[in-house]
């Protein structure tokens, strides 16, 4: 099966169990892979099969009872399973101020800390802030930064993955909120491959360095070839482990069976 298919397949089941809440298929997957990578990137202590319970049945453990954990760490995840959900409700939506807002909305309204420090929640930031040696954006600058960037985006009739990269790269640039803009950026991702029906990229915690290398290049000199490499493999990844979810055993083998058949008939004529 061709990206096409395989995306077409994968947002009918993501869409019907996630209506009917099943999460022992590809919408568990997906959801447990954003919320542990996505949140990891950002210093979460929470392990995977504590995100995977929590997921599951709203509870979770440790084997350790002297560690202790942040009540952010669960706040934030929570609130990634959240906006996850809403990300799959607005899915083929065009991309808007707004619908980023809602997912922003959904990821911290429920985050003590960003609550007593006044940060804007579901809202672009109202305090200056910095990010490493990028110059992001002053606050009241964004909404037309971001306006333009969606503008450009939406105005694009075959997007690709170099154009999922770019904008991905600008909008980290731009920085729009006060906090929470590395998993708001990577949700964009995901819909916007999933609208363009293209395999979604998860970002790993695992290649957090090589994504920081590649985007930091895309960022400061608009090379965005790494990027895009690095996009492709983590679709690899995505792929290898879901497709299974999708395809009965009966489906993989007649696909196989089928690329390896000759393309096109042939006569054979024997050498006289």
């Amino acid at each position: 099966m061709n990206e096409n298919e395989f995306t077409v397949r994968l947002k009918q089941r993501l869409l019907i169990e996630f209506k009917k809440q099943d999460r022992s298929g590809v919408y568990g997957f997906t959801q447990r892979s954003m919320a542990y990578n996505s949140n990891r990137i950002e210093g979460s202590t929470l392990t995977e099969k504590q995100t995977a319970s929590m997921f599951e049945t709203g509870t979770f453990y440790t084997d350790d009872t002297d560690v202790i954990f942040r009540s952010k760490d669960i706040e934030e995840m929570n609130g990634h399973f959240k906006m996850f959900n809403y990300m799959i409700k607005h899915m083929d939506e065009p991309l808007s101020s707004e619908l980023i807002k809602g997912m922003h909305k959904n990821l911290k309204e429920g985050v003590f800390e960003d609550l007593a420090n006044g940060y804007a929640v579901g809202d672009w930031k109202k305090r200056e802030n910095r990010v490493s040696d990028i110059s992001v954006a002053l606050p009241e600058r964004v909404p037309e930064l971001i306006n333009d960037l969606i503008l450009d985006f939406n105005s694009n009739a075959n997007i690709t993955l170099r154009d999922i990269a770019a904008f991905h790269a600008g909008f980290e640039s731009i920085h729009p909120f006060q906090d929470g803009n590395g998993r708001v950026g990577r949700m964009i991702i995901l819909k916007q491959c999933l609208d363009n029906n293209m395999i979604p990229v998860i970002i790993r915690d695992e290649n957090k360095s090589e994504y920081y290398r590649c985007l930091n290049k895309a960022q400061h000199m608009h090379d965005y070839d790494g990027l895009v490499r690095y996009f492709e493999k983590e679709q690899e990844y995505y792929k290898s482990n879901t497709i299974k979810m999708l395809y009965s055993y009966e489906e993989l083998k007649e696909a196989s069976y089928e690329n390896d058949e000759p393309d096109e008939e042939y006569e054979y004529i024997p050498n006289i």
